[in-house]
């Protein structure tokens, strides 16, 4: 058997295991509860620091979506990803926190060298990152941070393929301006 066919077929009784967890909370188990926590907790919280691009928020966002993920897991068919599910549910979250947010102007200070670049470049791209609307933000860092495809990207926002696109493009050109702004030499 190829390396390939070892890892769809891995992938293939994982999500069999998922599906026999999500058939087991609809009956109330706790323990199928915990497992899919456990499984899927690291990185809905990754991905709510990535938008929220805060991480006690994030922590407040994944437990919320969990706790509606399973008050409404009777409405998730037994063929649909669980996974898919509570991203969705997560994203949802974070844009409706992303929308309550005031929008500040913020003032960029020209990078200072130091011994950290990296450090410095993280906290740049996340300070620019702010300054995309959330719908934009999202987008890119869905796509490029996360490496969901477009379509997964388009299920998790509710929003055609298309509309994926074109918000991605509009992302990148925005953030491109502001990068340019940001590093420009004085």
């Amino acid at each position: 058997m190829s390396t390939t066919q070892v890892a769809v077929q891995s992938k293939n009784e994982q999500a069999l295991e998922e599906l026999q967890w999500v058939r087991r909370c609809h009956e109330g188990d706790e323990t199928a509860m915990g497992a899919l926590i456990g499984k899927h907790r690291t990185r809905l919280v990754r991905v709510a620091a990535n938008v929220l691009r805060d991480s006690f928020e994030a922590e407040d966002v994944a437990q919320d979506a969990f706790l509606k993920a399973f008050r409404e897991i009777h409405r998730l068919r037994d063929d649909s990803a669980f996974s898919g599910y509570i991203y969705k549910i997560c994203i949802r979250l974070c844009m409706d926190r992303l929308r309550s947010r005031r929008t500040e102007p913020l003032v960029i200070d020209k990078p200072q060298p130091s011994k950290g670049p990296q450090v410095e470049t993280r906290v740049l791209v996340e300070m620019l990152l702010l300054e995309l609307s959330p719908d934009l933000r999202l987008t890119l860092v869905l796509r490029e941070m996360e490496q969901l495809s477009y379509e997964e990207v388009a299920d998790a926002m509710n929003v055609p393929v298309g509309t994926v696109r074109s918000r991605l493009h509009t992302a990148r050109e925005r953030f491109r301006d502001l990068w340019l702004v940001a590093t420009a030499e004085a």
